[in-house]
């Protein structure tokens, strides 16, 4: 069973779960840059949360199917059609041999996923299917989807159960965001550390799957420039010493020779994946035992929709 993809779009690629106890090794985690929307992507078509899925962006795919398949596409904002005609998102889609699904450009928001039922085959490396760029391994072949490939469907019960996500666990896609953050023992390297959570940044045109950078009034960092390479992880926000802000992301490497000023928390990396540029984001300060309190207040409200919610975010 077969789909060739007809137009790849800026940068599609085949995503699974996260790489995970491999950073002392330096591999990074990869995974989808939106693990939450890719998790209800799966869900319509009766996935786990991770099943490999296509994460598209900015652009969309275009996709001509060779054999019966059901799809579901979350995400992004995005006019999507099925041999021309309109189909919504959060809900189950049928499709059959000869037809091509458009996934139209990103509206608001950056990355679409397309979800088949049983999954797309693809490279296993490392325990994971996802597509790491910068090294070339994973999904379809290392890198990101051409026209005329085509991906391998794996073969599903033929009794599909249609679903369409319920409206209060339909992510709404913005232009302007918070994000809950810590800091660190690398804060107060910046003098006016308290502007960190006092002003609107704005997501600059540099930003990918492996950082996010954040324009701002530039802060000024106390350092000698001598600081040794240290572990970072996604969501770990890096200020050098031009006094700009970056975000790591999903393929970011593992260490660093910034100043860690901030990090993301957990709860709220899913939103890295769909911050675009030109958008607004402030960020909320929250320490140890709030952030640790509001996670589980979270999974315990997508528990009853999404019951494996405490692996995704």
């Amino acid at each position: 069973m077969t789909v060739t993809v007809r137009q790849p779009g800026l940068q599609t690629t085949i995503q699974s779960r996260p790489r995970t106890g491999l950073r002392h090794l330096g591999v990074p985690s990869s995974g989808p840059a939106d693990p939450l929307s890719m998790a209800l992507a799966n869900r319509l078509v009766g996935n786990a949360a991770f099943e490999p899925a296509l994460e598209t962006t900015l652009t969309g795919v275009a996709l001509e199917f060779h054999a019966e398949a059901t799809i579901a596409i979350t995400g992004a904002t995005a006019q999507c059609s099925l041999n021309g005609q309109a189909v919504q998102q959060h809900a189950t889609v049928a499709v059959v041999s000869g037809d091509v699904l458009v996934v139209g450009a990103a509206e608001a928001g950056v990355r679409s996923y397309v979800a088949f039922a049983g999954g797309l085959l693809a490279d296993r490396v490392l325990e994971s299917e996802s597509t790491y760029l910068p090294a070339a391994f994973g999904g379809y072949k290392g890198r990101a989807l051409i026209e005329g490939d085509d991906l391998s469907l794996a073969t599903v019960s033929s009794k599909m159960v249609f679903a369409e996500t319920p409206a209060e666990f339909r992510l709404p896609i913005l232009h302007a965001w918070t994000a809950r953050a810590g800091t660190s023992s690398e804060t107060t390297r910046l003098r006016h550390a308290e502007r960190l959570f006092d002003q609107k940044l704005t997501v600059a045109s540099r930003s990918d799957r492996m950082g996010i950078k954040l324009d701002g009034e530039p802060f000024e960092i106390e350092s000698d420039r001598q600081m040794p390479s240290v572990p970072s992880f996604p969501g770990t926000v890096q200020c050098p010493h031009d006094g700009s802000l970056y975000v790591m992301s999903v393929d970011a490497g593992t260490t660093g020779g910034y100043p860690r000023v901030a990090k993301i928390t957990r709860m709220d990396l899913h939103m890295l994946g769909q911050l675009r540029p030109g958008n607004s984001l402030r960020l909320i300060e929250r320490n140890d035992d709030d952030a640790a309190r509001e996670l589980l207040e979270k999974h315990a409200y997508w528990r009853a929709w999404l019951p494996d919610i405490a692996e995704v975010i």
